[in-house]
C-alpha cells in the first residue's frame, strides 16, 4: 500500500510539473508575439512620424546648416536618364548641333507654332523680328531671326537658348519640355526660310500663291501703344 501511494504521489507531481512547463511555455509564447507587434507598431509610427527639416530651413547637424542636401554624385531621378545628350542639349561636344533629333512632320510644325505663339510671341513677335506685344510696350527688342547672324545659326542654337536663356531672355526648360523647344526650333527656321523666300526657291512648275491657303485668316496689323490718329476720339471721351 506504501509502495502505491508514493507511486500515485510520483505520478502527480510529474503531472503538475508538465502542467507547469505548458503554462511557462504558452505565457513565454504569448510574451513574445505581444513584444514582436508592439516592435512592429512602433517601427511603423517611427516612419511616420520622424522629424524631418523643412526645405531651406537651417540645420545644425551639418557643416554648412543647410537641411536640405544636394544629390549625391551620379544619381540619376527616375524619368531623367538622360541617354541621349543631343536631344537634352542641342550640342555636340562643344558645338551647336544643325541636325533636328527627329522627323519633320505637320504636327511637329503645328506644335511647334503654337508653343512658339504662346512662350516667344511675346517678346519675339509672330514673325520673328523681334518686335512683340511686350516690345511694343517698352521691353528690350531681342535680335531678330532675320538677321544674318541669326539665319547661319544652327537648329541646335536656338534649343540650347531655349534651354539655358541667354541675354535678357531667361531660360525655358521648366516650361517647355525638350520635344517642344525642338517643334520651336523647327518652326523658327520656317519663319526664317518664309521670310527671306524668293521666287527663285519655288520648285519649277508650281505658281507663287497669290492669297492665303483656304481657312487662312491673317489678322490686320494694330497698335498696341496706345491711341492712333484715327481713335483719337476715343482718348478724348469717344467709344474705345
Amino acid at each position: 500500500m506504501q509502495n502505491e501511494w508514493y507511486r500515485r504521489l510520483a505520478q502527480d507531481k510529474n503531472k503538475t510539473v508538465n502542467t507547469s512547463q505548458r503554462i511557462w511555455r504558452h505565457a513565454m509564447a504569448l510574451f513574445l508575439a505581444v513584444t514582436a507587434l508592439l516592435s512592429l507598431a512602433g517601427c511603423r509610427a517611427d516612419m511616420q512620424n520622424q522629424p524631418y527639416q523643412r526645405p531651406l530651413a537651417e540645420s545644425d547637424f551639418y557643416a554648412d546648416k543647410r537641411a536640405a542636401r544636394t544629390l549625391v554624385e551620379g544619381t540619376v531621378a527616375r524619368g531623367y536618364e538622360r541617354a541621349d545628350a543631343y536631344f537634352y542639349t542641342g550640342k555636340m561636344g562643344n558645338q551647336d548641333g544643325n541636325y533636328m533629333p527627329f522627323p519633320v512632320t505637320a504636327q511637329v510644325m503645328q506644335r511647334g507654332q503654337q508653343r512658339f505663339n504662346i512662350y516667344c510671341a511675346p517678346c519675339h513677335g509672330e514673325t520673328g523680328d523681334g518686335n512683340g506685344m511686350i516690345v511694343q510696350r517698352g521691353f528690350a527688342r531681342p535680335p531678330s531671326y532675320h538677321s544674318e547672324r541669326l539665319r547661319k545659326a544652327p537648329v541646335g542654337y536656338f534649343f540650347d537658348v531655349m534651354t539655358n536663356g541667354f541675354g535678357k531672355m531667361l531660360n525655358y526648360s521648366q516650361q517647355i519640355k525638350p520635344e517642344d523647344r525642338w517643334a520651336i526650333a523647327a518652326y523658327i527656321r520656317a519663319l526664317q526660310l518664309s521670310q527671306g523666300a524668293t521666287r527663285a526657291d519655288v520648285p519649277a512648275g508650281q505658281a507663287v500663291a497669290g492669297a492665303p491657303p483656304a481657312g487662312v485668316v491673317i489678322e490686320p496689323p494694330y497698335d498696341t501703344q496706345g491711341a492712333t490718329p484715327q481713335s483719337a476720339p476715343a482718348a478724348q471721351g469717344g467709344k474705345p
